[in-house]
């Protein structure tokens, strides 16, 4: 049999969503499958309403939906989702005239371009001085392993487990500097403005989530350096939620690392042990606005 010069199923990894066309002579053979035979990912997503007349069944879906995956390497975001051809039965439940199918689809993107899709998006805000000599500072944002010994490469996680994250700034000939995380948001799609949201970050550095009962969230003592900062976060789900993501969105900040830390320079975390807020550097005195949210905006 000649070869059919287009394929039976194309995929187009788009910015935000993707591209799916499924020829309806799936097989080659000459018999065309039914639309709603075809159906994309775990939680069956149906095909945009067909035309009869066409060849082709389309699927478009945004790169999270339909019950894909997402796996985290180094280098790259790789989301992926099955489409699936079920048969209907046939009249006679006695015979079988066709067996259904499963086609993995993988869109993968990288990790270190400016690609609206991918996991985190620091911002960076350089001094006067950096300005002028042209140099950007390098932040960066990972999710670590359990030693904090490598950036780690699954970002999947069950209810009870830590997130461990460790931000960076980097800038060669630039003075010392020291990192704060002034805030981070927690949604359920990737607009970090988007609803139900989480803020467990806020305040300039007030890490709110170690205030709720019975978790272990906490920026971590020592830092590796003055430039890295690491803290845990106990792993959650929005309550009613269907969906298995969520995307994280955070703004760091640095500082002279020679200026000591104050209520707009602050990691703080509450300890149930005192119950009081404490910070990672500094006197306790800078993270008593964490309770009271009257911090200074960050400058």
């Amino acid at each position: 049999r000649a070869l059919s010069p287009r394929p039976a199923v194309a995929v187009r990894c788009q910015e935000g969503q993707l591209a799916l066309t499924v020829r309806r002579d799936l097989f080659g053979t000459g018999r065309p499958v039914r639309a709603a035979e075809l159906s994309l990912g775990t939680a069956s997503c149906p095909p945009l309403a067909p035309n009869p007349a066409q060849a082709f069944v389309t699927f478009v879906a945004a790169l999270h939906e339909c019950g894909s995956t997402l796996q985290v390497t180094p280098d790259s975001l790789i989301y992926r989702t099955t489409l699936f051809y079920k048969p209907a039965r046939s009249g006679n439940p006695l015979i079988v005239r066709a067996t259904p199918a499963e086609v993995p689809i993988e869109c993968h993107y990288p990790r270190r371009s400016n690609v609206s899709s991918g996991a985190v998006h620091p911002t960076w805000a350089p001094f006067r001085s950096t300005v002028a000599a042209e140099e950007r500072l390098r932040f960066s944002l990972r999710l670590m392993d359990d030693d904090w010994s490598r950036e780690r490469l699954s970002n999947g996680f069950q209810l009870g487990d830590s997130l461990r994250f460790q931000a960076d700034v980097t800038s060669e000939g630039h003075v010392p500097l020291r990192l704060f995380v002034d805030r981070c948001v927690a949604t359920a799609s990737p607009e970090s403005g988007s609803s139900p949201r989480y803020a467990f970050i806020d305040r300039a550095g007030c890490l709110l989530d170690s205030r709720a009962e019975d978790t272990a969230s906490a920026f971590v003592s020592p830092r590796p350096r003055p430039e890295s900062l690491r803290f845990l976060l106990d792993a959650f789900k929005f309550a009613g939620d269907a969906g298995n993501l969520l995307y994280i969105s955070c703004h760091l900040r640095v500082s002279p690392a020679g200026e000591a830390p104050n209520s707009r320079n602050k990691a703080c975390s509450f300890s149930r042990a005192s119950g009081l807020w404490a910070p990672l550097e500094g006197t306790a005195a800078i993270c008593s606005c964490c309770d009271t949210g009257s911090c200074p905006a960050p400058g």
